[in-house]
């Protein structure tokens, strides 16, 4: 596996010139593999070390005091893992795997070095901070103001499109990859809810479920019932400092 997976991603909003794509290689330089279930980085432990996920797929987490689990956010190739290990000394959340897993680790340095040679590289960190911001915002407005419907639509429509932003082959038709308990922690029900949930949606004409994939039959339909929003879309980027 050769190039930047994150020079993909963000070469889908902006025109990487061959200098910024070397940069983002730097990073990718090393890679580990995470194994399904694997836990690559612990809340409250010391972390010192950022990552780009390569492939597979892995979510982030927090531990509540009740001992239950809330997702934070599934996380896709092409994702900068752990930015948060740039300003914090012990890390707020954990990562797991969620399926065999290729990451590239680099340390502050490295991001350092990379942002101060390339200022456009350092705004683009900052975009896609930002669009997990309010994408995470969106969905803590879900858990406490929409119906259990909804939150469920919402996470297909998202889970599609962020499968979708590094696989064009995908359309209306995707491997959902998660257990109901998963879609339950990012979604604040039990599995009892998300299947019935998921049962409604089917019934409904929304969705189809066979042999763990998931077919979009009225998208329209399902954004409706969700109130969705792709975070990934409307941007407006032509603040960005200019190509070197």
């Amino acid at each position: 596996m050769s190039g930047s997976c994150f020079a993909e991603v963000l070469s889908e909003l902006i025109d990487l010139t061959e200098v910024e794509r070397r940069a983002l290689e730097k990073l990718e330089e090393r890679q580990r593999p995470v194994r399904r279930g694997a836990v690559l980085q612990r809340e409250n432990e010391v972390c010192n070390e950022l990552f780009i996920l390569r492939s597979g797929l892995m979510m982030s987490y927090v531990l509540l005091d009740d001992g239950s689990r809330q997702i934070l956010r599934f996380l896709f190739p092409g994702d900068m893992l752990a930015i948060s290990s740039a300003v914090y000394r012990e890390a707020p959340e954990t990562l797991a795997a969620l399926s065999d897993c290729v990451v590239s680790p680099f340390d502050r340095a490295a991001l350092s070095e990379m942002m101060t040679g390339h200022p456009r590289l350092a705004a683009m960190v900052l975009v896609y901070s930002q669009i997990e911001r309010v994408a995470l915002t969106d969905r803590l407005a879900a858990l406490g103001r929409t119906s259990a419907k909804a939150r469920i639509a919402s996470l297909l429509l998202d889970l599609r499109n962020r499968l979708r932003a590094t696989d064009k082959s995908i359309s209306n038709v995707f491997v959902l990859g998660l257990t109901q308990e998963e879609v339950g922690d990012a979604t604040g029900l039990t599995a009892v809810h998300v299947n019935r949930m998921l049962r409604q949606l089917e019934e409904e004409k929304m969705i189809a479920r066979e042999g763990g994939r998931v077919t979009l039959l009225d998208e329209r339909a399902l954004g409706r019932a969700a109130n969705y929003v792709n975070r990934y879309e409307g941007l407006s980027l032509n603040w960005l400092p200019r190509q070197h």
